[in-house]
């Protein structure tokens, strides 16, 4: 892991240098990403079935044979080993706690001279969840997704999980009947979103697609933006650990190995004031390294995108925090909510020295589809809001219109736009 100083003079370039990160969009994924979609557009059910049945290695002769019944997913839970399906209740329903103090209502209020004005709350119609399939396989991510989108009173959620070789995941199964989900297509990569934004003959077009995929995945869902909603373009996972130093540091280590082990990419980053704190940390992880089963991959990840960062004190910590806007931070320190006002820029923040991101991951509740790659600075988790959309509701009387027509008058008048102003001075009642 690489060491820096908050004090160093070039410490900012440095910063930036760490946090730097480009994923492959190579013209070559561009130009199967495009052929693909329009392929699907067009093609329909057809192209899907060919694709699917060349990039997962499949032999299905129809799209009927890659819908999954619903009675399959409740066979999964029933299947599932009763520990397993505890968990999953369990973790939905602290998920579906949360989120439902996110459900926002319609308002509106009255004016004096009777003008009301408001917000009229619905949900989407019908949204497409997208989950890895294979050895990359997440019955969280299905949770985290679909419960949201019920709460927030979605009318169909459509899921497509890929299963390559036939290779299907019964937890995956069982987390789609716990979350409600409608309906289950074994396909993926860039042809289920083409299918969901789209629509093909067997397979519905979704209002808004969300869930994390490969390269193919993210360009698929970045070139379908505005013919549907999507929920962000992932990228690797993050952990920024802010340390006092009273916590046992093989707690830390192990809390950065758990995002480290996702994949290659992934960053994690411990800040501290205390240098004996990072010390015993980096002993951590040389002691605990050998023994995890993802190793190589924590190792790659470690070396390549990890960092110990040495800062003056800890409000010195919150202001490197604001700067790298982590996708999860844990503020390990005795008091956390003192330095809670400080952090701007995080997408979940795990307060104290109990609070393993890991729980975050799986069962605390608030959802783990969080912003990376430093959009913490403007994006938000995703939440019920995400599944809801918004109109305005404006009912003039008599006395509101006249009164508003003459300043939407003169500001017509004033941009140039004649009818705009004439139609509102129809509505003007001279005193």
């Amino acid at each position: 892991m690489r060491e820096l100083d908050s004090s160093q003079a070039d410490f900012k370039s440095q910063l930036e240098a760490l946090l730097a990160f480009q994923e492959d969009d190579s013209a070559e994924v561009n130009r199967v990403v495009e052929n693909v979609l329009k392929d699907v557009r067009v093609r329909g059910d057809e192209a899907v079935l060919e694709y699917t049945n060349r990039f997962d290695h499949m032999s299905a002769t129809s799209m009927s044979a890659l819908e999954i019944p619903h009675h399959r997913l409740q066979q999964a839970l029933a299947s599932i080993a009763p520990e397993l399906k505890s968990a999953l209740e369990s973790a939905a329903g602290r998920i579906r706690r949360y989120h439902e103090r996110q459900a926002q209502p319609s308002w509106t209020y009255q004016e004096e001279d009777g003008t009301v004005l408001g917000q009229k709350v619905v949900p989407l119609d019908r949204v497409g969840i997208y989950v890895p399939g294979g050895k990359a396989a997440y019955p969280s991510s299905v949770l985290m997704n679909a419960i949201p989108a019920k709460v927030a009173g979605v009318g169909s959620i459509i899921m497509t999980v890929p299963t390559p070789r036939g290779e299907v995941n019964e937890l995956v199964l069982a987390a789609a009947a716990v979350a409600g989900v409608d309906r289950v297509f074994t396909v993926g990569g860039a042809q289920a979103v083409a299918a969901l934004a789209y629509g093909t003959e067997t397979v519905p077009k979704v209002d808004k697609i969300v869930g994390p995929g490969n390269i193919y995945v993210a360009m698929a869902k970045r070139m379908v933006f505005g013919t549907v909603g999507i929920d962000m373009i992932a990228g690797p996972s993050e952990i920024c650990v802010v340390c006092d130093g009273g916590t046992d540091p093989d707690w830390i280590a192990m809390d950065l190995f758990s995002q480290a082990e996702h994949d290659q990419d992934a960053q994690a980053i411990l800040i501290s004031p205390d240098e004996a704190c990072l010390s015993a940390v980096k002993a951590s992880i040389e002691k605990l390294l050998p023994d995890m089963e993802r190793k190589d991959i924590i190792s790659v990840s470690l070396k390549e995108r990890g960092a110990f960062i040495k800062v003056a004190d800890l409000d010195d910590a919150i202001d490197v925090v604001n700067l790298i806007a982590p996708e999860h931070l844990e503020l390990s320190v005795a008091d956390p909510d003192a330095l809670l006002p400080g952090i701007r820029h995080a997408g979940a923040v795990f307060m104290g020295r109990y609070t393993a991101e890991a729980l975050g991951d799986y069962c605390a509740g608030p959802n783990h589809v969080l912003p990376t790659s430093g959009t913490a600075r403007f994006s938000s988790p995703l939440g019920v809001y995400d599944f809801q959309k918004r109109s305005s509701l404006i009912n003039f009387s008599s006395r509101g219109a006249s009164d508003a027509g003459r300043i939407a008058s003169v500001l017509a008048r004033g941009e140039g736009l004649t009818a705009h102003a004439r139609s509102a001075e129809y509505r003007i009642v001279e005193e």
